[in-house]
C-alpha cells in the first residue's frame, strides 16, 4: 500500500500513522530508537505490506504491469490502490471528506518531524506543498506519483507504459481494489487491536468491527 491507504489504516493513531509512515525509512534494529507506539506502526506497516502483496486480488493485478516491469509491479498497484482509495465512497464520501483527511493527516505528523528519518523529512515537505494524499484522485496524481517511484528506483527508466496500463486496464484494476479493500481493512483493524491487547481474541475484535 501507499500513502494515502498507510495514513487511512492507521485509523486516527497519531503515534501508529507516524511508524505506519516512516516505516519503509527504518531499517533493522533501528526502529527500536523509537516509542513503543511508534514501533507498533511501523510493525503494523509491515504487516500490511505482507497481506497486500500475498492478496489474491494483488496478484492478478500485478499481472498487468509484470511484462514491462517485473518485480516494480508491485510498486505501480501501491499507487493505484491510493487512487481506488480516494475515489471509493465508502471510504471517503466526496473530495471534500478526503481534503480534510489529508489535512487532519499532515497536521497529525508535523509535530514529530523531529523523529523522521532523514529521507522522509524531505518526502513530506513535498508530501503536504504539493498535497499529495489528496492528489492521488486524480489521474494527473497517479501520473506524477508514478514517475516520482520510477525516478528512485535504480532499474527502471520510464513511467509512462505503466501510465498507459493503469489506463487501459483501469475497471479491471478497480475491481481488484473493491476485492481487496475490505480485506486489508479488517486485517489492519484486528492486527492494531492485537498490537495494543496482545491476549485479545480475534474474535471478539472482528465482532466490534
Amino acid at each position: 500500500m501507499n500513502y494515502l491507504a498507510h495514513a487511512y489504516l492507521s485509523f486516527k493513531n497519531p503515534e501508529i500513522l507516524v511508524g505506519n509512515m516512516i516505516s519503509d525509512f527504518v531499517k533493522g534494529k533501528k526502529k527500536f530508537n523509537y516509542p513503543v507506539e511508534i514501533q507498533k506502526g511501523i510493525a503494523l506497516h509491515r504487516m500490511i505490506d505482507e497481506f497486500t502483496d500475498q492478496h489474491q486480488a494483488t496478484s492478478l493485478a500485478k499481472v498487468f504491469f509484470k511484462p514491462a516491469y517485473g518485480l516494480y509491479a508491485g510498486a505501480f498497484m501501491d499507487i493505484v490502490y491510493d487512487h481506488f482509495l480516494a475515489n471509493d465512497p465508502k471510504e471517503f464520501h466526496d473530495a471534500n471528506d478526503l481534503q480534510d483527511f489529508a489535512q487532519h493527516t499532515y497536521k497529525q505528523l508535523a509535530p514529530h518531524e523531529n523523529v523522521f528519518p532523514e529521507k522522509f523529512k524531505m518526502m513530506f515537505y513535498y508530501m503536504q506543498s504539493q498535497n499529495w494524499l489528496y492528489n492521488y484522485q486524480f489521474k494527473k496524481g497517479i501520473h506524477s506519483s508514478f514517475i516520482g517511484m520510477v525516478r528512485r528506483a535504480k532499474f527502471i527508466r520510464d513511467a509512462q507504459p505503466a501510465f498507459s496500463i493503469f489506463e487501459n486496464h483501469y475497471e479491471e484494476l478497480k475491481k481488484c481494489y473493491q476485492t481487496f479493500f475490505p480485506d486489508i481493512k479488517t486485517f489492519t483493524y484486528t492486527q492494531l487491536q492485537l498490537l495494543n491487547n496482545p491476549d485479545q481474541k480475534n474474535s471478539d475484535i472482528n465482532e466490534s468491527f
